[in-house]
C-alpha cells in the first residue's frame, strides 16, 4: 500500500508514500466483478452502427418471380427473400440493440477499488507531487516522463483538466489525461503505468474511501 512520490523536476522521494487501505488494498480482486465492469463501460461508449436489411427494407422483389403452380418449383412470393440471394437478412442487427450493463453504483467503486488495488500490487503507480504547469512544450512532458520511469501506455490523473495539461500531452498517442472523478476500471486496468497527481489522489481516496463508498 505505498507508492515512489517524484517532486516538480522527478526527484524521487527518498521514502515512499502510504496509500489508503480503504482503496489500494482491496484483495484478492474480484474478476468476475472486474470484468463485468469493464465490459459494462465499453457497453456504455458502443454505437449501434450495424444495420441489416430485412426483407420489406430490400429495393424490389415486388413481381411474384413464377407462377404460383404448374412449374414443379417451390412457391415463390418474391426474389427478395431471405433464402435467395440478394434477400433480406433474417435475424441481423437493426441498430436498436441495447449492449449496456447494468451495475451498481457500490459494484461500479468496488471494482474501481480493486483495479487501483492490483495496480498497486503491480507496482504500477507513480505519485507525482505536481505538474510543472510553467513550460506547455511536450518535449518537456514526455522528458519527465522518462525521468520517472513512466513508459508503455500511461494514465495521468489530475484533480481538474487545466489547457496546460491538455496542450502538453494531446501529441503523445501514449498518454491519456482523466480528471480523478471520472476514473473508471477500464481506464485503470489498460494503463501500463498511472502517474498520478497528489491533489488527484486526495479526491480519489475521497471519493472511494470507505466512509464514501
Amino acid at each position: 500500500m505505498t507508492a515512489v512520490k517524484y517532486s516538480k523536476i522527478g526527484v524521487k522521494s527518498p521514502s515512499s508514500v502510504k496509500l489508503s487501505a480503504d482503496v489500494f488494498s482491496i484483495l484478492p480482486e474480484n474478476h468476475e466483478l472486474l470484468k463485468s465492469a469493464y465490459l459494462s463501460y465499453l457497453g456504455d461508449i458502443r454505437n449501434n452502427l450495424a444495420v441489416t436489411k430485412t426483407r420489406g427494407l430490400v429495393r424490389g422483389g415486388g413481381k411474384k418471380p413464377w407462377r404460383q403452380k404448374g412449374t414443379g418449383r417451390a412457391r415463390f412470393g418474391s426474389s427478395r427473400n431471405p433464402i435467395w440471394r440478394g434477400g433480406g437478412i433474417v435475424f441481423g442487427p437493426t441498430g436498436n440493440e441495447n449492449y449496456k450493463r447494468k451495475l451498481s453504483k457500490q459494484q461500479k467503486n468496488l471494482a474501481l477499488r480493486q483495479a487501483l488495488s492490483l495496480a498497486d500490487k503491480e507496482s504500477r503507480i507513480k505519485l507525482v507531487e505536481e505538474f510543472d504547469r510553467k513550460s506547455v512544450k511536450v518535449k518537456a512532458m514526455q522528458a519527465y516522463l522518462n525521468k520517472i520511469a513512466a513508459d508503455g501506455s500511461i494514465l495521468l490523473l489530475v484533480e481538474s483538466k487545466d489547457e496546460v495539461i491538455t496542450r502538453t500531452t494531446n501529441n503523445l498517442p501514449n498518454v491519456k489525461v482523466v480528471k480523478a472523478s471520472y476514473l473508471t476500471v477500464f481506464d485503470v486496468l489498460n494503463a501500463d503505468f498511472l502517474v498520478i497527481e497528489q491533489t488527484a489522489l486526495n479526491a480519489i481516496q475521497a471519493w472511494l474511501g470507505e466512509k464514501k463508498s
